[in-house]
């Protein structure tokens, strides 16, 4: 069969490369079972790409980035490059990358598997079928807007500064983009803002309200910052999508990946605007970090590298069903009580992170039959 989807693969650093690996197993699963077949190319990133080629993204990167239909990607970073200057460390090569695609659009879900309920730190009526999504805006916000930078007083006292900054259209289109996923689950957006102290989001509450008419079906509702954070840990079934800047995004969206137990277990997709023939930048990456203290011991959970392959299946490729087939093998594994260390129970099986993927293979088999 000839190859209809192109990928490229950015394993990164630390467990990245292990979890990585697993789930080129499932690719190759997919190549050979499904409908479907992937022609891959894999890139350097992050402090594998400094060692590599000298900077954390290398021209090359995103010349083939460019040129996949979409990027699967490991982690980046690790004590090895954490003394550099700051503009040349590892995570420069993940906001680069996502800023060089476009990809405005951070799709981060929390859902709580069942079979993890005990794993929340919450209790189980708080958390029990807990699936919410967090829709955070990756390209504006205090993390880009200009000025930006430290200065030395005349009085040689030190000076901090950075920008919180939005264009109507930037909000204008994570809108879009909130609705539009709200349209196909709970019809339900809340909007997250401090428009109580800060005038960009003034302004950013007032366009979401603009474009709120043509989405009649889908309830709009708004909440301060602070409070939303509150809620999540109070009660966070009232959610359904949740749509925030860049910076409130990125301290909620972990605030609720712990209501689930685990980072290893979540997935995300960051999302740009599609061109003329439909075709739209995409990257998926799992939450979890490098982990540099697990780091080639084995032991890392895979499940949420392989959730995101499953989440591009979705996105990119408009191949629901095979990425439902993925989610129910986890849940299915889940269930039988298989498990990677952090997310440990006792009585439950403690597995490895390629005797996890063998696993999981043997269920997509199941599950194909």
């Amino acid at each position: 069969m000839a190859a209809n989807k192109k990928l490229l693969v950015l394993p990164g650093d630390g467990i990245g490369t292990e979890v990585m690996a697993e789930t080129r197993r499932v690719i190759d699963w997919m190549d050979k079972r499904r409908h479907v077949s992937f022609s891959i190319d894999e890139g350097l990133i992050g402090g594998a790409a400094i060692d590599g080629a000298g900077t954390s993204l290398p021209e090359r990167t995103l010349e083939l980035a460019h040129a996949a239909d979409a990027v699967l990607m490991g982690a980046v970073g690790g004590p090895k490059w954490e003394k550099l200057p700051f503009a040349q460390q590892p995570e420069r090569g993940l906001l680069g990358i996502r800023k060089n695609l476009g990809l405005f659009a951070n799709l981060r879900p929390a859902v709580v598997f069942d079979a993890l309920v005990s794993a929340s730190t919450l209790k189980e009526d708080v958390v029990k079928g807990l699936d919410i999504m967090i829709l955070r805006e990756l390209t504006g916000d205090i993390y880009f807007g200009e000025p930006r930078g430290i200065e030395t007083l005349p009085d040689g006292r030190k000076r901090g500064v950075n920008t919180m900054t939005y264009t109507s259209d930037e909000v204008e289109r994570i809108g879009r983009v909130a609705f539009d996923l709200a349209r196909k689950r709970g019809k339900k957006v809340c909007s997250i803002d401090k428009a109580n102290v800060l005038e960009t989001t003034v302004m950013w509450r007032g366009v979401m309200e603009s474009i709120k008419g043509e989405y009649p079906d889908v309830e709009l509702s708004h909440m301060y910052a602070d409070n939303a954070a509150m809620q999540l840990v109070r009660n966070p079934k009232q959610f359904d999508v949740i749509v925030t800047g860049n910076m409130f995004g990125d301290i909620l969206s972990d605030c609720a990946a712990m209501l689930t137990g685990s980072l290893g277990m979540l997935p995300s997709a960051s999302l740009g605007a599609p061109d003329a023939s439909g075709r739209r930048p995409a990257l998926y990456e799992p939450v979890h970090g490098s982990a540099p203290d697990i780091a080639g011991k084995g032991i890392a959970n895979p499940l949420a590298m392989i959730l995101s392959f499953a989440m591009m299946l979705r996105y990119s490729f408009d191949m629901g069903d095979d990425a439902d087939m993925i989610e129910q093998a986890v849940q299915n594994l889940l269930n039988a009580g298989m498990r990677t260390g952090d997310i440990m129970e006792p009585g439950k099986a403690k597995v490895s992170t390629d005797t996890m993927g063998s696993a999981l293979l043997k269920e997509l088999d199941k599950l194909a039959a």
